[in-house]
């Protein structure tokens, strides 16, 4: 039910890790990045929640969900097949805003493909699979990040694939590394489209028993409604959902933060490169290297993940994610004071840890109080909360990092950190309406 994501997520690294790097090959400034990023969660707060809606309305011979990740995986394809070579498809523009367009398409597509995945877990689990279901899936997400994080490393280290750059040109194993995601993206999704069950309308509509009656007004109102209904499901969110929006705020604010100034940082603050360097061969060892670490944080977040219903039982979701969000704040914090690149896998270390939880808790606390009916919309407006301060931090982001703190992008990591620690604390405030401890 969930292969798909590992080829959703595998473009989403490649895209994580290296987006930054494009766009700085491209004559991107440091301070700059984050504007560019902001494309990316523009895209989600339109495209998530429209979505959502419509593939709740949908049912025809593909099913509910799958005709939209299956178009958005195709989107997403083409994404990563033209962002890397920007300079060489769309001559008569800059490169720069090909690649930014690029970067929009892409991100807009992967938004497409991954809300009904969310969706499709809540439809065809029981509350009580539910913590399982967003495990495994957030597994598979790790699995796929791995994969896409460390194969530019390894096309030039394993295979002999040049890293090597003039001005303005990507080099050849990021190239080929994006054809190679676009490919298996869509192999993945197609697996899933051609072997997953999904319920229909009516057989949903029987398992609404706990959470909604089923009078006819309220099916009449359901035949009704329309996209604008958006707007008021948005005012009659359910109370966890208010909840979480805040913990979702400062880690996400702090995952994008890591994303788009991971890269410059570590190579200004480790490597000792000038924030002006972006194509000297130092710093694509270092780009290969930050793939390397991304990867790291995907592979810990994806054995995590097997063990996050278990922890769940002992200790509750809600503790759970706080512990997991603390561990990712300090490991952040850490990158600070490590000595040189290779400790920055223990960093990365408490990085997966955060990453698996914030993909898999607050979707199981989430999922237990929306109504099925409502799952696909609901799933979409939580997105809200993922986008909206990844919009305000790609706004700040580069006007901290110029100003504040003196072109030191390792600065915006440390911000960074201290989100996870403050989302830690709001966890506390969550009411998991099905948490089932083990005693």
């Amino acid at each position: 039910m969930s292969f798909g994501f590992l080829g959703i997520q595998m473009g989403f690294a490649l895209q994580n890790a290296n987006a930054s790097r494009i766009l700085q090959i491209f004559g991107a400034d440091v301070h700059e990045l984050s504007w560019f990023w902001i494309i990316a969660p523009l895209m989600g707060l339109i495209v998530q929640p429209i979505v959502g809606y419509y593939s709740d309305k949908t049912w025809g011979k593909l099913g509910r969900r799958k005709p939209y990740f299956l178009v958005g995986a195709i989107l997403s394809s083409i994404g990563l097949v033209l962002m890397p070579q920007a300079d060489m498809f769309i001559a008569f523009l800059p490169a720069l805003w090909v690649g930014a367009g690029m970067l929009m398409i892409m991100d807009a597509s992967f938004n497409i493909a991954m809300e009904p995945f969310r969706a499709l877990v809540g439809d065809n689990l029981r509350t009580d699979q539910r913590t399982a279901g967003f495990s495994i899936q957030t597994a598979l997400i790790g699995f796929g990040a791995v994969i896409g994080s460390w194969l530019p490393y390894a096309l030039t280290n394993w295979f002999g694939v040049s890293n090597e750059t003039v001005a303005g040109v990507v080099p050849t194993n990021l190239i080929l590394s994006f054809i190679i995601g676009a490919v298996i993206l869509i192999i993945s999704i197609l697996v899933t489209v051609v072997t997953t069950k999904e319920y229909s309308p009516e057989e949903l509509n029987s398992f609404e028993d706990q959470h909604e009656g089923s009078d006819k007004e309220q099916v009449d109102d359901e035949e009704k409604s329309s996209l604008f209904d958006i707007f008021d499901d948005f005012r009659k969110m359910p109370t966890t959902m208010r909840q979480l929006s805040w913990v979702q705020f400062f880690s996400w604010f702090g995952l994008f933060g890591m994303w788009v100034f991971a890269t410059p940082a570590i190579a200004q603050h480790i490597y000792g490169l000038p924030y002006t360097d972006s194509s000297s061969s130092t710093y694509q060892d270092a780009g290969d290297w930050i793939g390397i670490l991304f990867g790291v944080y995907n592979l810990v977040s994806a054995f995590y993940a097997f063990a996050l219903p278990y922890i769940a039982k002992k200790i509750g979701r809600k503790r759970t994610h706080a512990i997991s969000l603390v561990i990712g704040g300090l490991g952040l914090l850490s990158i600070y004071i490590m000595p040189d690149e290779n400790w920055l896998i223990v960093s990365m270390i408490g990085i997966g840890i955060a990453w698996a939880s914030i993909l898999a808790m607050p979707y199981a606390i989430l999922a237990g109080s929306i109504s099925p009916k409502k799952m696909g919309v609901y799933m979409g407006i939580f997105n809200f909360f993922i986008v909206i301060p990844q919009i305000i931090n790609a706004l700040i982001g580069g006007p901290l990092v110029k100003y504040a703190y003196g072109n030191q992008a390792i600065f915006a990591l440390m911000m960074s950190g201290v989100s996870f620690l403050i989302a830690a604390a709001l966890v506390s405030k969550v009411k998991d309406v099905d948490d089932v401890i083990q005693k």
